[in-house]
Formats: C-alpha cells, sequence, structure tokens
C-alpha cells in the first residue's frame, strides 16, 4: 500500500519544516517491484522526518505541537502519529494588515507567520505577518500556558491568535496598523521551524538582499518575502487594469491562441517541442503570437488582446530571459498615431491606478536616427543628459592618426561633454579603468579623453595634444557643446571614441549609461516615456550575408520610401515604447496586400 500524507492545510506555508503530517497506512512488504520499493523508500523518509522534527519542549496545549517520544516514532509511524495533536483548519475574521481604528474593542482571530518576536518578560510582544502586512500581537504575564506558547514562538512559525483590539501607548507611523495592537487571548501553533532558514523572510530583519542561486533553492521562502509578494500582487493590479481598460472602454475582445504550434519567421530562435504521435515532426512554441491574430483580423475579430506566454531561445541578458509575458495587441481600422494614443491613454491608466503616479500625454517622440545618434542606442534613458556630440568632421581635419585613420576608413568620431570633469580622475578612464571598461565592452579599443582648460586650451595625452591643434581643435570643442553656438567649457571632460558607427555608438551608450549612474545624474523618482519612430525596415546580417526585417516581415515600409523604390534604406512604420530606458512595448502597422 502507498503511503498516503495527510497534510494540514498550513503546510504549504511552512515547507521548511510541518509538523503536522501524519502517515494513513504503511507500504506493504509484499510485491517489491519498482513502485513498492519506491514506496517504502518514501515510508522510510517520511518516518525519519517524523523523528525530526518532534518537539520535546512543546507545551501539551490543544492544537500546539506536543512532544514526542523519539523511540516510538522511529519504531512506529502510526505511534508517531498518535503522538501528534490532531489538525485543525482554522478560520480568520481578520486579515494582519487591514485591521483599522474601527475594530477597536473587538474579538479577532488572525492567521499568519510570526515575522518577529520579543519576550520583554513580564511583557511579551510578536509581529504578526500575512499578505496584507504585519499587526503587533502582546501577551501579558497573567496567563502562563499562554506566556508558555508566546515565549518558544520563533520567526516563521505559523500560528492562529484570538484576541481583543486596542490602541497602542507608542504607535509606530511605519506601518499602517502601528496605531494599534492584538492583546492576545489564546496561541495556537500550527506549524512550527525546527531548522535555520537560508535567509529572512522579515523585510525587518534583512540586511541585504539573499543571493539569487540561494532564493531560487528556497524558491517559496522567497516568495513569501515582502517585497515578492508585493510584485506578485502588483503584477496581478497592473493586469485588472489593463483588462478593465481594454475591454470595458475599448471594446477588446480577449482570445487565447495555441502554445504547440509551427514556427514563423521573427527575431530569435524557436524552442522546438517533438510530436510523440508524429515521429520526425515538432512543434515550436511561439516567439508571439503574430499569425494568430493577424488570422483574427482578417476573421472580423476587429479589437483582440491576450495576455501572452511567449518563448524565445536566445542569449539572457538583463531584460531578456527565453519565457515572458507581454500583452499582446492587434487592431484593425486605426493609423500608427491613433494606436499610440490609446496605448498613452493605457500607460497613464496604469501608472495612475497601479503606482499612483500622474502622468501627461503625449509622450515626447524622437526617431531611431536620433536616438542613436544623440545616445547611441534606439532606447535611450532620458532621465540625465550625457549626450553624444558628431566630431567626426574636425577629427577627420586633425593630424591624430587613430582619429583620421578612423574617417578615412569610413567611421565616425563622437565625444561625450561630462560637465565639472573633474570628478572623474585620468585613472579611471586610461586602460582597465572602470570607465574605459565599459566602452571596451562595447566592443571599442579604448577611449580618448580630453580635459578642457581655460582659454580654449586642453590636458590630454600627448599623441592627441600635438594632432589636435587650431582650427579642428576649435571646431571640436565647439561642436561638443550643450547647445549649437556654445562650446566646451573649462573644467568639462571630453570622451571620445572612435571607429565604425555600431561599435562607436555601443561603447558610448555603455559608457553614457555607466556615468549616469556613477555619477547620481539619474532622477530614480522621475519617469521618462518616449516613442521611438521611424525604424530602419532592414538591417544587413553580416553572418547570413542578407538584409533581414528589423522588426518582423509583416511590417510595413513608410510609403515615401517605398515610392523612391529604395527599400534597403527604407524606413518602417514601426515604432518602440521606451521606460527610463528600457523597452516595454512597440508595434507596427501590418502589410495587408
Amino acid at each position: 500500500m502507498v503511503p498516503q500524507l495527510l497534510a494540514c492545510g498550513c503546510g504549504a506555508q511552512s515547507p521548511q519544516a510541518c509538523s503536522t503530517r501524519q502517515t494513513q497506512a504503511a507500504p506493504s512488504r509484499q510485491g517489491r517491484g519498482p513502485h513498492a520499493r519506491a514506496a517504502a523508500k518514501q515510508h522510510s523518509q517520511l518516518s525519519s522526518r517524523v523523528h525530526s522534527v518532534s518537539d520535546a519542549a512543546a507545551p501539551t496545549e490543544p492544537g500546539s505541537l506536543v512532544a514526542a517520544d523519539h523511540q516510538d516514532a522511529a519504531s512506529s509511524p502510526s505511534a508517531a502519529a498518535a503522538s501528534f495533536a490532531p489538525m485543525t483548519w482554522p478560520s480568520r475574521s481578520h486579515s494582519c494588515g487591514q485591521i483599522t481604528q474601527a475594530d477597536v474593542g473587538r474579538t479577532v482571530t488572525l492567521c499568519g507567520w510570526v515575522d518577529k518576536n520579543r519576550d520583554m518578560g513580564a511583557l511579551q510582544f510578536f509581529d504578526m505577518r500575512d499578505h496584507t502586512g504585519l499587526v503587533q500581537v502582546v501577551c501579558q504575564s497573567g496567563d502562563a500556558a499562554l506566556s508558555a506558547t508566546a515565549s518558544r514562538l520563533r520567526n516563521e512559525y505559523v500560528v492562529k491568535v484570538e484576541g481583543v483590539v486596542r490602541l497602542r501607548k507608542d504607535p509606530n507611523n511605519k506601518i499602517p496598523t502601528g496605531a494599534l495592537e492584538v492583546l492576545s487571548s489564546g496561541i495556537q501553533v500550527l506549524n512550527s521551524v525546527t531548522r535555520s532558514l537560508p535567509f529572512p523572510v522579515s523585510a525587518a530583519e534583512e540586511q541585504e538582499a539573499p543571493k539569487e542561486d540561494t532564493r531560487l533553492k528556497a524558491r517559496v521562502l522567497d516568495l513569501r518575502r515582502p517585497l515578492m509578494s508585493n510584485n506578485l500582487r502588483m503584477r496581478h493590479k497592473l493586469l485588472k487594469t489593463l483588462r478593465r481598460f481594454l475591454e470595458d472602454e475599448h471594446g477588446f475582445l480577449e482570445v487565447e491562441t495555441p502554445i504547440l504550434t509551427r514556427s514563423t519567421p521573427e527575431g530569435a530562435r524557436d524552442y522546438l517541442v517533438p510530436s510523440r504521435v508524429q515521429p520526425g515532426e515538432w512543434y515550436a512554441l511561439p516567439q508571439s503570437p503574430q499569425l494568430f491574430k493577424q488570422m483574427l483580423m482578417v476573421a472580423g475579430v476587429d479589437r483582440y488582446y491576450q495576455v501572452a506566454r511567449c518563448f524565445r531561445d536566445e542569449d539572457l541578458r538583463a531584460d531578456r530571459q527565453p519565457e515572458f509575458t507581454q500583452l499582446d495587441i492587434e487592431v484593425a481600422w486605426m493609423d500608427d498615431v491613433a494606436i499610440q494614443t490609446m496605448m498613452e491613454a493605457m500607460m497613464l491608466r496604469v501608472f495612475s491606478e497601479v503606482r499612483g503616479v500622474t502622468l501627461t500625454a503625449p509622450f515626447q517622440r524622437i526617431t531611431y536616427q536620433e536616438a542613436m545618434g544623440r545616445y547611441g542606442c534606439d532606447k535611450p534613458d532620458l532621465r540625465f543628459g550625457l549626450p553624444l556630440h558628431d566630431v567626426t568632421a574636425a577629427a577627420g581635419s586633425s593630424s591624430f592618426r587613430v582619429f583620421a585613420g578612423a574617417v578615412a576608413d569610413g567611421g565616425i568620431v563622437k565625444a561625450i561633454r561630462v560637465p565639472d570633469g573633474v570628478r572623474i580622475s585620468n585613472s579611471r578612464v586610461k586602460p582597465k579603468g572602470d570607465v574605459c571598461n565599459e566602452a571596451v565592452a562595447g566592443g571599442a579599443a579604448g577611449l580618448a579623453y580630453i580635459r578642457v582648460l581655460e582659454g580654449g586650451a586642453i590636458d590630454a595625452a600627448k599623441p592627441i595634444k600635438e594632432g589636435l591643434t587650431g582650427q579642428p581643435l576649435a571646431q571640436m570643442l565647439e561642436a561638443c557643446g550643450a547647445q549649437p553656438a556654445c562650446g566646451a567649457q573649462p573644467g568639462d571632460l571630453l570622451l571620445l571614441a572612435a571607429g565604425p558607427g555600431a561599435v562607436v555608438h555601443r561603447a558610448l551608450d555603455r559608457v553614457r549609461q555607466f556615468l549616469g549612474r556613477a555619477l547620481k545624474m539619474v532622477d530614480e523618482s522621475s519617469h521618462s516615456l518616449v516613442w521611438v519612430v521611424d525604424f530602419p525596415m532592414f538591417e544587413f546580417n553580416p553572418d547570413e550575408n542578407r538584409y533581414v526585417a528589423v522588426h518582423h516581415p509583416f511590417t510595413s515600409p513608410n510609403m515615401e520610401d517605398l515610392a523612391r523604390g529604395d527599400l534597403t534604406n527604407a524606413r518602417a512604420i514601426a515604432y518602440d515604447l521606451v521606460y527610463n530606458g528600457v523597452e516595454v512595448g512597440g508595434g507596427s502597422l501590418r502589410i495587408y496586400r
């Protein structure tokens, strides 16, 4: 007979040690096939676990953990199970974080975890936590049994508390229930913790975030942390807001599309799933519901959306993972401006209802060329400055061979002007310095630097000072100004990169982002939303020796470029929405004939 575990209702809330699990029946020693041997092994592990979680110091009041004889537990699972108090499935009258002053004087029943326990001798109190927040529970010394139970509580014990709500003498303004506390009249321990936890769950005791590999090994505890719990609830609130906006106000229809499908041409490799019933055939997991939503449009659905699971077999990045969720939308009878206007209204609603932040529309719009030229990337963070300045003309006419050679080979030279450049030492921009390392990580050979002095003089490495003089130097300093008519100022630091355009942009983009954080130029409280429009229709892939679509093959080219017949350099009617330097949305107009 396979053993069956009768898990308590709170067992999932204390995965490290559930002391209330019991065996219903022991496995038979007869018929020891593979399944019987597995059952016997499970039964043996269960017996060992019952033995290991016995708590000899536990009080014996009803509903709490009681002492168990270790020899009996080891020799007889039934005897061990009988030594534990019966399981209960308690109900609560209130949630911890939702008690208000209207509840003062009322008797409440709470269920949750011990967040922090403090024993002051004559007075014992602990913070109790559930998914809604914290509340303080007080135990006075008049009841010996109650005090004994309270004294053995440890962090993450699962408990049921009954008591009367009253006002606190010393309010805590940091939590919503800080003006209240519960004077306990009964504590029932539902689950205890019998071993050290890999990291603190309580936000009050978390000095630093646990390492990711540790979090993943103890994922249930990780998800119990207030930070992670709040993230899950915020995500739920976000999706609820999106659905109400799309369905109730704009008439969208939510349609689920298949997960096992055929491969479609998109921007990454597909995950493949072999077919059991058709050997040699494969399904592909969708990178997006691209074909299905276009079928729905032709079928007359008109306005479709779904919260879609997408799968892309590509290298991991900070903002990319193999499996992710996206809000997938397709509409008929709207142009790009109308779609962007609707999405702006949706984003304003999300920020208002989910984060309590008021934004204004329309959002800023910049072209792809402007984004690449001024910031080195197609998803710029506009919360801070440090734009890129094109000094190719001035550098190409200089006698500094690195600059002149790069321009002669068809490359470019660009610079970042850092005001008050004394904040960055020379060692940081020289090889192996942290600023230079960012440029190298972006593909550049290194960084050149120039410090601007009074009277138009410069301080730089000897080859730069000797090769960059006269008119080329004056042109470069003028080109690096924040305004066209305003050149670099004394005290400024110029950081320059030379080479192929893609390499220069990638290198200086990394340098710009690094300096924005290092110099504390990023306003973390601000919200920058910008549309990047007019993406290229195609880009050349040297590995495949052909042009490929930048967005996807269904994107329409710009009609003016199509009329000129130059599809190689054509712009696409495609757009991305960028939030604080992260691409959070994108779309395009489709080819419909």
